[in-house]
């Protein structure tokens, strides 16, 4: 199926690895040129930066100002189509919600939520101009709020909520609002050094092994969903095919929820 992607431009955020970096490719893939924003280059998104179809900009999202430099970059070139908000980190809070510092509570709605509002707001007139689309990464905790990541739980669902609104607002303008809630995925945040399986491993003991099989066994599939799985959700609504779709929430986490 023509995904109609080619020709279009994409700022996706978070783009050297994960979720954000099968999502660049992705788009390439499709032919589509990604303006792709990250606070470092990984060999993988350096090697599709050699190729031409992409443009990296180094940007910490989590600063006040990183997300306006981002947009100014983006605009300043081919401008801005498809708008991939991907960026995000979880901390996990083995002593519990309560215990969470005003510090900590900043970093993470910074980096979670006023990251893609902030860059949201920055590019919004372009893409009401263009009838373009936002695609925003949330996580199945935006709606199953866990003290382990209390904070980031809470900063998901007002994403969503945000999200929400957004859609409402812009929806006669042509504009696309959606979000997309994985559950676990097979990247760095979950099974990296210093993730979540090894951060609730070491609080609770146990091998980090142990809890990702744990974690992979809450859902129906019994496994992690992939990368790739999740960019090719975001393609799918990144693309006109589904025109109409708007303010909708897709969820991508193998059945771990199980209520209607």
């Amino acid at each position: 199926m023509d995904l109609h992607l080619a020709g279009k431009t994409a700022l996706v955020t978070g783009a050297s690895k994960g979720i954000g970096l099968a999502v660049v490719e992705g788009l390439v893939a499709e032919g589509a040129f990604v303006v792709a924003g990250a606070r470092t280059l990984s060999p993988e998104l350096a090697a599709l930066v050699a190729e031409g179809n992409v443009e990296f900009v180094a940007v910490d999202l989590a600063a006040p100002d990183g997300p306006a430099a981002l947009a100014e970059r983006a605009l300043a070139g081919r401008g801005v189509d498809i708008l991939v908000n991907n960026v995000g980190a979880v901390a996990p809070r083995p002593d519990g919600v309560a215990d969470v510092s005003d510090e900590e509570w900043q970093r993470t709605l910074d980096l979670t939520l006023l990251a893609a509002v902030r860059l949201i707001r920055a590019v919004l007139p372009e893409l009401i101009r263009r009838r373009g689309c936002i695609v925003t990464i949330s996580s199945v905790n935006a709606t199953l709020p866990d003290p382990l990541v209390g904070d980031y739980s809470a900063a998901k669902a007002a994403l969503g909520s945000y999200s929400k609104s957004l859609a409402n607002e812009v929806g006669a303008s042509g504009v696309r609002v959606n979000t997309v809630s994985p559950g676990p995925v097979e990247t760095g945040l979950w099974l990296g050094a210093g993730g979540v399986a090894e951060t609730v491993s070491h609080a609770g003991g146990g091998t980090p092994e142990d809890v990702a099989a744990s974690a992979a066994a809450a859902s129906v599939t019994g496994r992690f969903t992939r990368p790739e799985e999740v960019a090719d959700l975001v393609l799918i609504l990144a693309s006109d095919r589904l025109g109409n779709v708007t303010g909708t929430d897709f969820r991508i986490d193998g059945g771990l929820i199980r209520t209607i």
